[in-house]
C-alpha cells in the first residue's frame, strides 16, 4: 500500500475496534464517541461509514460471519462432543460475536437482506451445533438451543474495568455455564417451559 492507503487501512481498523467497544457497551451511543475513541476525525469516519446505521451493519455482519465460521468449524470437527462444543462456545464468547449481532441487530430497522440471510444461517447452524452436542451426550436432554443463545447474552453483559479483565470474567462464567449444561445423574430438572426466540427478542 502507498502511504495514503496504509493510513486509511489503519483508520478503518481503529474505527471498527472502537465501534465494537462503544456499541457493545451502549448501542445508543453517538457516532462521535466512536471517532473520539478511535482517535480519528469525524470527517474521516464519515468518509468510510456515511451513517451510524452503516457502521452498525458492518459490525453486525462481522459478528455474524465469525459466529457462522465458528459453527461450521464445530460441525466439521468429529472430535469429543463436549470439547468441540466448548471450543465453539469459547470462540463465540471470545470474539464477542453475540454482542455484535443480537443486541445491535435490534437497533437496525429495517435490517438489510444480507444481514437477515446471515442471521438466519447463523441461527440454523447454532441449533445444529447444539443438537449435535446434545446427541453426543455433551448437553443435558432438557436444554434447548435457545438456552445457549441466552447464555451468550448473559455472558455478553459481563464487563470488567478493562478488556483483559472482561475476557477473564467471561471465561470464568462460561466454565460455570458449561458445567450447568452438562448432563448430571442428580441434576435438578429445569423449571418452567423452555425459552423461545420471542422471549429474548422482547426483552
Amino acid at each position: 500500500m502507498n502511504g495514503r492507503k496504509a493510513q486509511a487501512a489503519r483508520n478503518d481498523t481503529a474505527i471498527l475496534e472502537a465501534a465494537r467497544a462503544v456499541y457493545a457497551a451502549d448501542p445508543g451511543a453517538p457516532i462521535a464517541t466512536v471517532a473520539a475513541r478511535a482517535g480519528v476525525g469525524i470527517s474521516a469516519l464519515y468518509r468510510r461509514y456515511p451513517s451510524k446505521e452503516e457502521l452498525l451493519r458492518k459490525l453486525c455482519g462481522d459478528g455474524l460471519k465469525e459466529y457462522i465460521a465458528a459453527a461450521e468449524d464445530a460441525l466439521a470437527d468429529d472430535g469429543d462432543a463436549f470439547k468441540v462444543f466448548r471450543r465453539f462456545m469459547t470462540r463465540v464468547v471470545a470474539a464477542d460475536a453475540h454482542t455484535l449481532t443480537a443486541s445491535l441487530t435490534r437497533s437496525l430497522e429495517p435490517t438489510s437482506e444480507a444481514l437477515f440471510r446471515d442471521a438466519t444461517k447463523a441461527q440454523d447452524l447454532g441449533e445444529r451445533v447444539f443438537k449435535r452436542a446434545q446427541k453426543g451426550g455433551a448437553v443435558r436432554a432438557d436444554a434447548v438451543a435457545e438456552d445457549m443463545a441466552n447464555v451468550f447474552e448473559q455472558l455478553a453483559a459481563i464487563r470488567g474495568p478493562s478488556a483483559k479483565r472482561t475476557a477473564e470474567l467471561r471465561k470464568r462464567y462460561l466454565t460455570l455455564q458449561l458445567d450447568g449444561l452438562r448432563p448430571r445423574k442428580k441434576a435438578q430438572a429445569l423449571p418452567g417451559p423452555p425459552p423461545r426466540w420471542k422471549d429474548r427478542a422482547s426483552g
